[in-house]
């Protein structure tokens, strides 16, 4: 079993746009591929809005935890309030006599619970989303949500992951298709971790360059063999070409150059990949040929 993270520099690249694709692909397309599918970007989940998924399984996620203050305890010496550095510790205001905390505001440090001399704080498990377990239109799909303001994504990131991979091991199936945050953060950290290949969908600006050379950096660094897809290159095609020569010079393979095509768009609005509504179009095509190069890599050479 081979895991696939799909990931990008930046958002708006088309990253989930691919991912998609890839899913139909794997299931319908040419070539095969038995494959469990991953929503790792969990900050701004919306692989489902294009697969269709029926949730079978609803969990729910415990992030960090915040500092609660025991109002029959306090004695309001202050202390807590003098050692948060995040000003979440709230004084007595409105008729309230003791202090409290603004859950908000909490980064689950726990200084106040080792420095109140009443130990009237103690550390809450927080609710902080949902992770979820579908059937869509062309494989089971692994998928989370954060509630707003809720931190902690690389954990959730590492538990979606760690579920798709159980059940494609469970099941036999030949791959995880993950869709990766985009970025080079602690939640691409999580998504790239343990991955078998790593596909960098890139846009030819000079900030999409510039961020799809950190994210090929950061793979290197984690020893992840990676691929480069450029989109919409007819957009700046001295652009593309100075992504295939970075990566020519680097011994990376440009699995393709995808033209921008209205057809992306409009089988958005449908939520449906793009390779499925309208597969003679120009961006299916380049599509459906590199799935092709990223299949043989996962193992699955075409015929």
């Amino acid at each position: 079993m081979k895991q696939l993270v799909i990931l990008s520099g930046k958002g708006g690249t088309g990253k989930t746009s691919v991912a998609a694709a890839f899913a139909h692909l794997a299931a319908q397309g040419e070539v095969p591929v038995t494959a469990v599918l991953a929503d790792a970007d969990v900050d701004a989940a919306n692989l489902e809005l294009v697969l269709d998924p029926r949730p079978l399984e609803r969990h729910e996620f415990i992030g960090g935890s915040v500092a609660v203050i025991d109002d029959a305890r306090c004695e309001g010496c202050g202390t807590c309030y003098d050692v948060c550095r995040f000003d979440a510790v709230l004084p007595p205001a409105d008729g309230r006599e003791v202090y409290a905390v603004d859950p908000i505001a909490c980064e689950g440090c726990a200084a106040c619970v080792y420095q109140c001399p009443e130990e009237a704080i103690e550390m809450v498990p927080q609710l902080a989303g949902h992770w979820f377990r579908s059937e869509s239109r062309y494989g089971p799909l692994f998928h989370a949500a954060l509630l707003p303001a809720q931190e902690n994504s690389g954990k959730l990131v590492t538990l979606v992951k760690q579920q798709a991979r159980l059940l494609a091991l469970d099941e036999g199936q030949a791959a995880v298709l993950v869709d990766g945050p985009p970025g080079i953060g602690c939640p691409v950290i999580s998504a790239i971790s343990g991955a078998d290949l790593a596909l960098i969908v890139a846009e030819p600006t000079a900030a999409g360059i510039h961020d799809m050379e950190r994210v090929l950096e950061m793979a290197a660094h984690f020893r992840v063999p990676a691929l480069v897809c450029i989109n919409k290159t007819d957009v700046y095609p001295q652009g593309a070409d100075q992504i295939e020569s970075y990566c020519r010079e680097a011994g990376i393979e440009v699995t393709g150059r995808i033209p921008f095509d209205r057809s992306v768009t409009d089988a958005m609005v449908r939520g449906e990949p793009v390779t499925a509504y309208s597969p003679s179009s120009p961006a299916a095509l380049a599509l459906a040929a590199a799935w092709k190069i990223v299949a043989a890599y996962l193992g699955n050479p075409p015929a």
